[in-house]
């Protein structure tokens, strides 16, 4: 049976990635600082469940906890620009200044495989129809910054000690036992459940999205995809790319037709286009959900969130709960 370990395995996509795994009888590791706690874990098979409460940046804690795994996947980062903003040196330190220690860590493991959670904000603000993995990067912001560092150190540091892939997800959308609601699908269906009506800024930029179950099945199949089609590989991952006003405009329509959306000014630039062919073509992913299908899945599960004001509420807004921890 394989062991997979899953750093940051108690996030947004984290937690349901383990569901998953754990559901295809894989034995997993959640290797994680557990801010938001664990409850998402709740019901699972425990007798192949491990919970680590770690911090990447222990690098002893790492090495031990790579005993016995056959694959690693890499999630685990400050995951957002305001986040990353509010402790420039903490966000350096965990998604930078760990990574070549945990890259040179990894070699002297054993391990088969490695997936590495990049980010397509990497690609920043870009005119092109079909933004590929070969293009070069323009990423704006010291979070994409850094996610495309690692990818270099990754690339330069690692030959054929395992099978390793890097993953350029578009921006993940719908629910997960651990929710975000900060993120720009997700934000604005809470919007128009909660306050009925949808607040748009901007609203021409191009954004790249991805079902939740879509994320979670891309991960999995580069986990079980042939070695020799994506050792060393970067893999966009997407479904449509839309205007943040068509993504307003799927979200009235789910909702209530009714629902007014809002306009406003925004000094947000990213606008890009993914192009997910390369995937679909080395291992056979194709996205099946779509935007529409995440508010759906927001609506209809919107009130296991039991919260009385969500969008106040720090288990789903990040920036809100790194405040709260005010971590060094």
């Amino acid at each position: 049976m394989q062991k997979v370990l899953v750093l940051g395995g108690a996030g947004y996509v984290g937690s349901q990635l383990v569901n998953s795994l754990i559901t295809r009888g894989y034995e997993v590791v959640v290797y994680d600082t557990f801010w938001f706690g664990q409850t998402q874990f709740a019901g699972l098979d425990h007798k192949r469940l491990e919970l680590v409460k770690a911090d990447i940046r222990d690098i002893n804690t790492v090495r031990e906890k790579l005993s016995g795994v056959t694959s690693v996947i890499h999630l685990a980062c400050i995951s957002n620009d305001p986040s990353f903003d509010l402790n420039p040196s903490l966000g350096k330190s965990i998604n930078l200044d760990c990574f070549y220690p945990f890259v040179r860590v990894l070699k002297e493991s054993g391990i088969q495989r490695f997936i590495y959670a990049s980010s397509s904000s990497v690609y920043g603000v870009r005119e092109e129809e079909k933004v590929t993995e070969d293009l070069p990067l323009l990423p704006l912001t010291d979070y994409s910054r850094f996610k495309a560092m690692c990818e270099e150190i990754l690339l330069n540091e690692v030959d054929n000690e395992f099978t390793f892939a890097i993953s350029r997800p578009a921006t993940v959308c719908g629910f997960s036992p651990r929710q975000r609601l900060d993120l720009v699908v997700n934000i604005l269906t809470a919007h128009a459940l909660l306050n009925k009506k949808i607040r748009v800024f901007g609203g021409e930029q191009y954004r790249p999205n991805l079902h939740i179950e879509d994320m979670v099945n891309s991960y999995i199949n580069l986990l079980e995809a042939d070695a020799n089609s994506i050792h060393r590989e970067i893999f966009n991952v997407g479904s449509r790319n839309l205007t943040v006003r068509q993504i307003a405009e799927a979200v009235q329509k789910e909702i209530d037709s009714k629902i007014p959306i809002v306009f406003e000014e925004t000094d947000d630039l990213r606008s890009y286009r993914v192009d997910s062919t390369k995937i679909e073509m080395r291992t056979g992913f194709k996205a099946r959900y779509s935007v529409n299908d995440a508010v759906k899945d927001l609506r209809d599960n919107f009130y296991r969130l039991d919260s009385p004001q969500p969008l106040l509420d720090s288990r789903f807004i990040n920036i809100r709960r790194m405040k709260e921890l005010n971590l060094k």
